[in-house]
């Protein structure tokens, strides 16, 4: 794990587990409120990791910043609109790290402290706030990218005819996981996503700053 200390490993593996499990329950929650109960019976809507974490997916995700966590199971069949009900689901994961990442941006912009970069002996606590906002943007928008089986493609595929949904969004995973693949070892990922989270701190800091305008 080139550039990664004890310490980094400490704060980043609580980080991910947080974000991941949440994110996981926010699916099976949505769908449970759609009038679908699979999610409920399998145990997803417990706030237990281990309910929700996949071993190899967490070790990746930790060494090389590329994993998952276990598939929440949904039955379409339960749904009153299938393709609208799932994009609602889809979306719910990355909406909540989301609101993970404002939750831990709004202490980091109060403090004046830079997301990316920590101050020379800062606490256990700042990194922490640091670590979970970087993480759970990026597993934001990494997740909502229009790529089988990510969630984004939920998303995009409610605004395909039938004939395109069924063969897009339902496409075996391991296609999608080999697209992504070979979009990380070319570096393209990079080239996507790290523009998407840029744009999305900056709106951030707009955001906040408006806000903290309204208070002078």
């Amino acid at each position: 794990m080139p550039g990664m200390t004890l310490e980094d490993i400490i704060i980043r593996v609580p980080v991910i587990i947080i974000a991941l499990t949440l994110h996981e329950i926010a699916h099976g929650y949505v769908a449970y409120k759609l009038g679908d109960i699979t999610a409920k019976n399998d145990g997803r809507l417990s706030l237990n990791p281990l309910r929700h974490i996949d071993p190899i997916g967490l070790i990746m995700l930790i060494v090389l910043r590329f994993g998952w966590a276990k598939p929440v199971m949904i039955n379409p069949n339960n749904l009153k609109d299938p393709k609208k009900d799932m994009a609602v689901i889809s979306l719910a994961g990355p909406m909540t790290n989301i609101v993970l990442s404002m939750l831990c941006f709004i202490p980091i912009y109060a403090m004046n402290i830079s997301p990316f970069e920590a101050p020379p002996g800062s606490s256990y606590m700042v990194q922490f706030l640091q670590m979970g906002f970087f993480i759970n943007l990026s597993l934001a928008v990494f997740n909502i990218l229009p790529i089988p089986p990510l969630d984004g493609s939920k998303v995009l595929g409610s605004l395909l005819p039938d004939r395109l949904y069924y063969k897009a969004v339902l496409a075996p995973s391991r296609i999608g996981m080999g697209i992504m693949l070979l979009l990380m070892v070319t570096g393209v990922l990079s080239r996507i996503i790290v523009p998407m989270i840029l744009s999305v701190i900056y709106l951030y800091y707009s955001a906040a700053g408006l806000i903290a305008g309204l208070f002078k």
